[in-house]
C-alpha cells in the first residue's frame, strides 16, 4: 500500500467510492490543503490532485502525491487529464472541489478563461454536470472588488457551491479544513432523508436546588449530536434540542439550549406542534428526579440539608399524543442488569410511549455509554424484533440507527 493511502476509512466511510479532485491555486492558503486531502482519505475518499503552476511556487507537488497516493496533475499531457478526472465518462470524479481559490481564478471560472489545468478541470467539470465547490482566499479588500463579487453570483447562479471565507486579519481567510470536509460529505453523502423533519433530544437536562447548585448526570450529549449529524447529512431538516454539551453540533442544525426536563418538555412540545415533525429521537439523559421545592440565593453549607425529590414528566410519554404519525427512537439505559432484563425492560419501555424502536445501553460496560466515544447497544424495533446489537463509536452507531430508520420510513 502507498504510505499516503494507510490514513484511508480511519474516521468513517462517508466517503467511500467517492472520488475528489482536489484544485489548489496561488495563495498561501494551499498549505492546509494537504489537511484537507488527508481528512477526505480518513473518510474513504479517492483524492486526486491539480495544481495551478503557482500553487506549485508554494508548495510541491510531491507532497501532495504522497498525501493522496495519487500522481499529481500539473500540466495537462497527451492523456488529457482534465477529461479522465472530469468529463463525460463513467469513471469521472463525483466533485471538484478549488481549495483555495484566488480572485484571479474566480474570475477566470465566470468568464470561461481556460489557461491553467485547474481551470481546464473546472471547464470539463461544468460541462460534465459534475459538482464544483469553490473555496475563495484573499486579502479582504480583494474580496470586497465589485467585479469579483459580481463574478461569484455569477458562479452561484450556475450553480456552483461557494464557501465563504472567514473575515480575519484584514484577510479573506479559506474556511477550515474540518468545515470544507462536512460541506463535501453533505454534497456526497446518500440522501434518504430528504425534505424529512427530524427533533432530537441531545444531553443531559439539569434540575436546580438553589440559585447556584443542581442535580444532573454524566451526559455528554455525543450520540445525540452525532445522529443530528448524520440525520442532516442525509438530507433532513434537523433540530436539536439540547441540555449543556461537551460538544459543538456542526452548523446548519437548528438548536435549541434549554437547562432543566421542563424546559426541554416546553421546547418538545412547542415544536411539535408548530412543526410537521416525522421523526423524533430522544437521545437526551433528561433527569428522572427534580427537588420538590427551588430556594431562592444560596442554601448556607453551615449545617445539615435536605432535599426532597420528586419525578419529572415523561417527555416520551407525550409525544405520541402530540404527532402520533411520527417515527419515535428512545433509548433506555440501564445499570448492572442481565442481558434478558435488560431486552425486557427496553421492550416494555417502548410499548408504554409507543415508540417505534428502542436502543438499550448499558451503563455498567467498560468504555461506554456517558463521556465514552463509544456506545455498547442492542436495537429492537416495535415488533420485538432485535435489530443491530454490538459496540461501536457513536458516529457509528448514529449511522446504523438512521440507517434503521430510513428503512422503516421508505
Amino acid at each position: 500500500m502507498h504510505p499516503g493511502k494507510d490514513i484511508k476509512f480511519s474516521k468513517g466511510e462517508e466517503l467511500k467510492d467517492k472520488k475528489i479532485v482536489l484544485c489548489i491555486t496561488g495563495s498561501v492558503g494551499c498549505i492546509k490543503s494537504i489537511e484537507l486531502a488527508r481528512e477526505l482519505m480518513r473518510h474513504g475518499g479517492e483524492v486526486f490532485t491539480v495544481m495551478s503552476p503557482w500553487a506549485q511556487k508554494l508548495i510541491s507537488p510531491m507532497l501532495f502525491e504522497w498525501a493522496t497516493g495519487n500522481p499529481v496533475v500539473t500540466e495537462l499531457t497527451g492523456r488529457v487529464e482534465h477529461i479522465s478526472l472530469a468529463g463525460e465518462h463513467d469513471e469521472r470524479a463525483d466533485l471538484v472541489v478549488i481549495y483555495p481559490a484566488t480572485g484571479n481564478t474566480i474570475a477566470k471560472i465566470a468568464a470561461g478563461i481556460d489557461d491553467t489545468p485547474v481551470l481546464s478541470v473546472v471547464t470539463s467539470a461544468l460541462g460534465a454536470g459534475i459538482p464544483v465547490m469553490v473555496v475563495p482566499a484573499m486579502h479582504s479588500s480583494m474580496y470586497k472588488n465589485p467585479f469579483l463579487k459580481e463574478s461569484i453570483e455569477k458562479l452561484k447562479k450556475n450553480k456552483v457551491i461557494v464557501i465563504e471565507p472567514r473575515m480575519e486579519e484584514g484577510k479573506a481567510k479559506i474556511e477550515e479544513p474540518q468545515i470544507v470536509l462536512e460541506h463535501i460529505i453533505r454534497r456526497l453523502y446518500k440522501k434518504d432523508l430528504k425534505d424529512k423533519n427530524v427533533v432530537i433530544t441531545a444531553g443531559p437536562t439539569i434540575e436546580y436546588i438553589d440559585s447556584i447548585r443542581y442535580i444532573t448526570n454524566r451526559s455528554s450529549g455525543k450520540m445525540g449530536v452525532h445522529l443530528a449529524t448524520e440525520s442532516m447529512r442525509r438530507g433532513a431538516a434537523v433540530y436539536l434540542i439540547h441540555g449543556p454539551l461537551t460538544v459543538s453540533p456542526p452548523p446548519g442544525i437548528f438548536t435549541v439550549g434549554v437547562e432543566t426536563s421542563e424546559e426541554m418538555l416546553r421546547s418538545v412540545t412547542e415544536l411539535l406542534n408548530k412543526e410537521d415533525v416525522d421523526i423524533f429521537i430522544s437521545a437526551a439523559a433528561v433527569s428522572d428526579w427534580k427537588p420538590s421545592k427551588v430556594f431562592k440565593g444560596k442554601i448556607s453549607s453551615e449545617k445539615p440539608f435536605k432535599i426532597e425529590l420528586k419525578p419529572t414528566e415523561k417527555i416520551i410519554d407525550r409525544v405520541k399524543s402530540i404527532s402520533p404519525e411520527l417515527y419515535m427512537v428512545i433509548f433506555k439505559a440501564e445499570y448492572n442488569l442481565h442481558e434478558r432484563e435488560l431486552i425486557k425492560k427496553g421492550y416494555e419501555r417502548l410499548k408504554r410511549s409507543k415508540a417505534d424502536l428502542v436502543v438499550v445501553n448499558p451503563l455498567d460496560k467498560e468504555d461506554s455509554g456517558f463521556q465514552s466515544d463509544f456506545n455498547e447497544v442492542i436495537i429492537i424495533d416495535r415488533r420485538g424484533k432485535e435489530r443491530y446489537r454490538g459496540k461501536e463509536k457513536k458516529k457509528e452507531i448514529a449511522r446504523i440507527i438512521m440507517d434503521i430508520v430510513s428503512s422503516e420510513i421508505q
